[in-house]
């Protein structure tokens, strides 16, 4: 109950914001050789000196360094919290806070860069002062709560303008050409007392000689309306909106020098003698006074002659208070007090802003106003003043480092600190609460009444940034009661006022969450609020709330003392706490005993007894009944885990370890299911690696008392346990029931002290579940813990109120049902499923024994043994027992994996698996199952034909096939191991047990669809899409295939095809290498949809099982149903689009970046791309122009020539890497493919072909050729394209290569052939190096191809001469 600085935010991206305001500090720090400052720099020398202003050479040292950026900034914060503003010079930061979770994971306010930007309209203008005035709310829903903030900006160019939080310009005006030094507000408040005067909501702007305030009430309705006009323009586009008026008050303040700063006090009204005594001092003897004294507003003033200036301006048209100074008023009150604002900005259009803004409109001339008295001191000048919450008393700061205080209603310093050099000052006003009194023979109210009403005390906080103090000052004549070391680089904020636009009736419903004062720290980025209890108000004399706080400290520090002895400590904490008065105090103190770590058990409780047995002494009416409740309540929770402490210190004798067969007939199991359930639990303990809750061996049962009486409370004789982490939940659990789950403690004696100390058996039942479900290593290992479970559940059960009287068999027993529930929700699925096993069959022996009596008459000597009763609970527990079975199973296959993966693993599959329970799978929907496996085998990047491999193995009939798939994984993926073997077995046994849900179809379908979401997180892994396409293709009912392959089309595929086809010199967020990849699939996609669709007629669409015990899953629609509801597609807009994929797959492929796609293709093949596949679009037919079916050609020609490029080099350096970037490319012919595009895009398919055969043997891949040949139509016109070839290598040979036999053969060729080779360019040639031999079976090819009667037959004999000359 001390003075506390409290956190209640945080500022994100400070750093930011400071290079942004104030760029000039970003590589900023200290200038060379200033001094670093410390408390000696803050003059505490010279405080009982003279009242000299310290040098200004001192304050140079700090204010250059880094962290001080924030003092030259001009800041405020909206005292709702919700919205802060930063801003320097011409630029402003808009802060806004939301609601986030921190780094240790706890909720946080946290205040990030809503708006940011330049404010600045006029030529050289800049920010003086800001306020954040949050307005109420007009719905009736929220009335009285704060609707929106509204930020208010005073420039240097005399300009007050109005944005919202976003940084929109709701109005702006100019009522004064002097710069604007302060802006103030003042919000409506309750008075406290009758005779108070209720004050007017205004805002208040300060200039270097006049002050003018704006009406509240009218402040309010027009910032209203210019939001409700922006909203309307910005949503109908029209800008020229007509604002409201304003209506304000202007007051030139005259017979003062300098005013830095003000304090608009409010309406006031003197008393008669004040009245007379005002009257006599100004109007002498003769004064007339009236008998109504005026309303006045008041104003203080701070700057310099007067150091202090007090300015009374008459309200309304009231008379004066001196009869002889009514005219000179009287002229004043008709300059008009209240005008229509001129000089509205903004809402202009474009063309209108520029003359607007060099027109400067109207300003109204200021009612003079002369200070009526001041406070004279000339050597001092004021720099701040800060009004207090009850508008009587003022703190003033000045340039001599003093803080004085002021009473402003009789004019007078009372009060005056030193040593605070550029002080910031704010107030904290702390209402007293009527609980927290010492109890006395009185009836209070919660409210109050009029023998006790409510006290306020206000406190003053001083900030000293020299010192990095913050001091919290008791008022008027009151002691220092907190002082906190803060840093020399904070701003102390206080607004002063709440919301805007309440009354005495909305201001009753609702109290406004808002903060009196804050403390920003830009270095630590918090910001703290100041909390000061009630009692620090009063005084000494009458505090017994002082003296028990002082108490309550002495214990604290006995508490926290290293070296104590327990008795000295116990006796001491009796003696004090028995001193203590306040009933709330003892509370406290009694809390701080039980909380500490230091105090043994015995103590607490002597301690506890102590205090009950001295307030059973006292009078029953002077007794605190919470406070001994609260004290018999603790009482019996110290009794309790000293009870508990002592069972689980006593170790039973152990019976002899059951056997396998005797937990088998306690489990009500045959000895097959038996082995089965032990085979399932083994393997499941073998592959699950993942780590759980652990507690060291020895601590086992260990649980401070501090913890269990924060666990646990008492309500009405009943112990309930309290809403906390599942870590605690189960520590207190393991506190309970550990030991006697070991077999180590006796679990009658513990469940009956339990029960007797007030626990339900539901809560019980509770504990104990969530201490076996999440300790599952520990009870596996230990076998006897089940039998253990056993005797538990059956001493639980037998409890009054856990079953209830009137179940029958035929009922559902809510008692089970909170059994089945945890089991359903527990993600540790081998413990629960014993834990079900053993539910179970306590269930049957107490339907056993409660049968048994109901038909001992009836059946009366018959064999009992030989039947087993039905209840609709053991139907339940069979169905759970089976679902919790499968869950086990799948969780297995989750946790295995392979041992050795590919050395390129994405971070997408390096993220954990989330575990499984039943209710989840519960709430998957239909698919749910195939999901979670698709998941795993997206994690484990294994091959598709695994999954296929395990089916063929589960049917006896298929091993032939299961070999040789199996012998193609091997061959495919040589880091398969022996880790296949065992995912086969747990896959083949998952099969097993999801006959429906796991269906070959249906996992590839969702495989498939797992792969594609996860390269749509990262479209550089082309990998993902790639084994997705493979998936998709495993497929077998082409009605599931057409439709996953159509989805996927439409989610994932269709967008980016169309950005890379109409960006295809430019960046689409994928490297050259997954770009091809992706084109690839997208031509793959587009194929296998075809095929589905001609094969869909040939078979039936599948039906959609579930599995029996499955059959209540709810959640989304599977992949599966969904792709069975897809249309059919329109075969030849997809055979159009398939095209398109392989023409811009080519380009990448080939790197052919010249060529433009959309070339190829005229307008409405163009229109036809991109559109829905099920669609039926216009698409070209008839004749194509003859310059696109020229670009085609080339384009195809191009195509051949690279593939055959490709062909080549791979060949030549036998490399790998094609292989690996495009490892869809091992089934892809390119020439065939050239072949196929040219039929579709009406080229002549044998031009293709000899081109093909062309460069085959340019390049010198004649074998190849000569297959390739085979294949041509037209062979006459390849027999002449090949004969140029031939010359081409012979020209190459001859006239090249300059030797004596190449010349002298040259000189027996006939001339015509001579000139034909001269003619000649081998350099046209890929390859020139090829043996003289292969070109005469070249030109041998030609002459068998080439008619008798062709122009060329004799230069081809002559050729053939010539080689077999150079041959021989």
């Amino acid at each position: 109950m001390a003075c506390a600085l409290v956190p209640f935010g945080r500022l994100r991206d400070l750093g930011a914001a400071r290079d942004f305001l104030c760029p000039q500090r970003r590589h900023g720090g200290a200038a060379g050789g200033g001094k670093p400052t410390n408390w000696e720099d803050g003059g505490w020398g010279a405080w009982d000196e003279a009242e000299l202003p310290e040098p200004e050479e001192e304050e140079s040292a700090s204010k250059n360094q880094k962290n001080y950026w924030l003092q030259d900034c001009v800041l405020s914060l909206s005292p709702t919290n919700d919205l802060m503003v930063i801003a320097n010079e011409q630029k402003a930061v808009f802060l806004v806070s939301k609601w986030k979770h921190s780094d240790q994971g706890k909720e946080e306010m946290q205040y990030a860069v809503g708006w940011s930007g330049s404010l600045n309209v006029e030529e050289g203008e800049c920010v003086s002062s800001v306020l954040c005035i949050p307005l109420a709310s007009q719905k009736r829903s929220s009335t009285g709560r704060p609707d929106w903030t509204c930020i208010v900006v005073g420039f240097t160019s005399g300009y007050v303008r109005f944005y919202t939080e976003s940084g929109v310009l709701l109005l702006a005006q100019l009522l004064n050409e002097d710069p604007v030094l302060q802006l103030k507000c003042r919000t409506y408040e309750i008075p406290r007392h009758p005779g108070v005067t209720e004050q007017n909501e205004e805002l208040s702007i300060l200039y270097p000689a006049a002050i003018v305030t704006i009406d509240g009430f009218s402040l309010f309705q027009s910032l209203r309306a210019c939001r409700n006009q922006v909203a309307r323009a910005a949503a109908s586009g029209n800008e020229n909106v007509q604002p409201p008026p304003l209506a304000y008050k202007k007051w030139g303040l005259q017979d003062v020098d300098t005013i830095v700063d003000h304090a608009s006090i409010g309406i006031m009204t003197l008393c008669p003698f004040d009245q007379m005594k005002t009257a006599s001092n100004i109007g002498g003897y003769n004064a007339a006074i009236k008998n109504s004294p005026p309303a006045m507003s008041q104003y203080v003033t701070v700057g310099s002659n007067p150091f202090t200036g007090f300015f009374f301006a008459l309200e309304g048209s009231s008379q004066p208070l001196l009869s002889h100074v009514a005219l000179a008023v009287a002229s004043k009150l008709t300059s008009a007090l209240f005008h229509a604002a001129s000089g509205w900005l903004g809402w202009k259009s474009k063309h209108e802003e520029e003359p607007a803004q060099k027109q400067k409109p109207k300003v109204e001339p200021a009612t003079p106003l002369a200070v009526r008295f001041g406070l004279p001191d000339s050597r001092r000048h004021g720099e701040r003043i800060c009004l207090s919450p009850c508008n009587t008393l003022a703190a003033v700061t000045d340039d001599f480092g003093r803080v004085i205080l002021l009473d402003v209603t009789r004019g007078l310093a009372v009060r005056m600190w030193k040593g605070y050099r550029d002080a910031e000052v704010g107030w904290i006003q702390t209402v007293e609460d009527l609980h927290e009194r010492e109890t006395e023979k009185v009836d209070y109210s919660p409210f109050g009444n009029a023998q006790c009403p409510s006290r306020v005390a206000q406190f003053l906080v001083i900030y000293a940034p020299r010192r990095g103090i913050l001091e919290v000052w008791s008022t008027q004549q009151g002691p220092r009661v907190g002082a906190f070391n803060v840093g020399k680089h904070c701003r102390l904020l206080y607004p002063g006022y709440k919301i805007m636009g309440l009354n005495n009736v909305t201001s009753q419903g609702w109290q406004p969450q808002t903060y009196q004062i804050c403390l920003v720290d830009p270095v630590a980025g918090s910001v703290k609020t100041v909390h000061v209890p009630f009692h620090f108000a009063l005084s000494d004399k009458k505090s017994e709330r002082a003296k028990d706080m002082h108490l309550v400290k002495k214990l604290n520090v006995l508490l926290k003392a290293k070296a104590s002895d327990p008795d000295s400590i116990e006796a001491e904490a009796k003696e004090l706490i028995l001193d203590i008065k306040y009933p709330a105090t003892k509370k406290q103190a009694l809390e701080s005993i039980l909380t500490s770590e230091r105090v043994p058990l015995s103590s607490l409780t002597n301690i506890t007894q102590t205090l009950m047995d001295n307030l059973e002494k006292q009078e029953l009416e002077c007794v605190d009944e919470g406070l001994l409740q609260f004290c018999a309540n603790k009482l019996k929770l110290l009794h309790l885990y000293e009870l508990v402490s002592k069972l689980n210190s006593q170790s039973i004798q152990e019976d002899t370890k059951p056997s396998e067969n005797d937990l088998a007939k306690l489990l009500r199991l045959e000895e097959k299911d038996f082995q089965r359930l032990q085979t399932l639990l083994e393997k499941y303990k073998k592959e699950n690696t993942q780590t759980s809750v652990q507690f060291a061996d020895e601590n086992d049962d260990v649980l401070s008392v501090k913890m269990f009486l924060e666990y646990l409370e008492y309500e009405k004789d009943v112990i309930n346990v309290k809403n906390m982490e599942d870590s605690k939940y189960v520590a207190l659990g393991n506190f309970f029931f550990w030991k006697c789950l070991c077999g180590e403690s006796s679990a009658e004696e513990m469940c009956h002290a339990l029960e007797s100390a007030g626990f339900s058996p539901q809560i019980l039942l509770s504990l104990l579940l969530n201490l076996w479900l999440s300790r599952e290593k520990d009870i596996l290992e230990k076998q006897d813990s089940t039998s253990c479970l056993y005797t538990m559940l059956s001493l639980l059960s037998k409890m009054k109120v856990a079953i209830d009287e009137s179940w029958d068999t035929q009922s559902v027993s809510p008692w089970w049902q909170q059994m089945r529930t945890a089991c359903i929700q527990s993600e540790n699925n081998a413990a629960a499923l014993l834990s079900a096993h053993v539910g179970n069959s306590v269930t049957a022996q107490i339907i056993d024994s409660v049968t048994e009596k109901k038909f001992s008459q009836i059946i009366l000597g018959s064999d009992t043994e030989s039947w087993e009763a039905l209840s609709l609970d053991a139907e339940y527990w069979q169905l759970l027992l089976k679902q919790l079975e499968d869950c086990l199973i799948l969780q297995t296959l989750l946790h295995s994996q392979v041992s050795k993966r590919p050395k390129k693993v994405s971070s997408l599959q390096t993220e954990p698996l989330g575990r499984i329970s039943v209710k989840k799978l519960l709430e998957g929907g239909k698919g749910g199952i195939a999901d979670t496996v698709a998941k795993w085998v997206f994690k484990q990047g294994f091959n598709p034909l695994v999954l296929n491999l395990a089916q063929h193995r589960n049917n006896t009939e298929s091993t032939e096939e299961a070999a040789e798939l199996h012998t193609n994984i091997f061959l495919e993926e040589p880091e398969a191991d022996e880790g296949l073997e065992t995912i086969l077995e747990l896959l083949q046994l998952a099969y097993q047990q999801f006959p429906c849900s796991l269906e070959l179809d249906v996992l590839h379908a969702h495989c498939c669809w797992e792969y594609v979401v996860q390269w749509n997180k990262d479209p550089e892994e082309a990998c993902f899409l790639i084994r997705s396409i493979d998936h998709l293709r495993c497929i077998i009912n082409a009605h599931v295939q057409h439709g996953i392959a159509l989805m996927m089309w439409n989610t994932f595929i269709v967008k980016r095809l169309s950005s890379a086809t109409y960006l295809m010199d430019k960046d689409v967020g994928m490297g050259d290498t997954a770009m091809t990849a992706f084109l690839g699939c997208c031509s793959d996609l587009l194929q296998t949809l075809l095929e589905a669709d001609v094969s869909s007629d040939e078979m039936q669409a599948p039906v959609l099982d579930t599995e029996d015990a499955w059959m209540s899953v709810e959640g989304p629609v599977s992949i599966v149903e969904l792709a069975l509801e897809q249309k059919r597609i329109h075969y030849p807009l997809v055979e159009h689009q398939f095209v398109l994929c392989t023409i811009l797959y080519a380009i990448m492929r080939f790197s052919l970046k010249s060529v433009k796609p959309l070339s190829l293709f005229d307008s409405k093949g163009k229109n036809a791309f991109f559109k829905d596949l099920t669609s039926i679009q216009l698409l070209p037919s008839g004749d194509m122009d003859q310059s696109v079916l020229s670009i085609r050609q080339q384009f195809l020609i191009k195509v051949v020539s690279a593939a055959v490029q490709k062909l080549c080099s791979s060949q030549k350096t036998k490399e790998v890497s094609e292989d690996e970037l495009f490892p869809f490319e091992k089934a892809r012919n390119w020439p065939t493919l050239a072949v196929d595009l040219a039929q579709y895009l009406q080229i002549c398919e044998d031009v293709v072909r000899r081109h093909y055969v062309c460069e085959l043997y340019s390049y010198g891949m004649d074998h190849l050729g000569e297959e390739a040949f085979l294949q041509v139509t037209d062979k006459e016109v390849l027999a002449s394209q090949l004969l140029i070839l031939a010359g081409q290598r012979l020209a190459f040979s001859l006239l090249h290569v300059q030797t004596k036999e190449s010349v002298e053969l040259l000189a027996r060729l006939p001339p015509t052939l001579c000139t034909w080779l001269k003619a000649m360019d081998p350099q046209e040639l890929q390859n020139v190096e090829v043996p003289i031999a292969t070109t005469a079976k070249l030109i041998n090819r030609v002459i068998e191809n080439l008619p008798e009667n062709h122009g060329q037959y004799s230069l081809a004999l002559n050729l053939i001469e010539a080689v077999e000359a150079i041959s021989s």
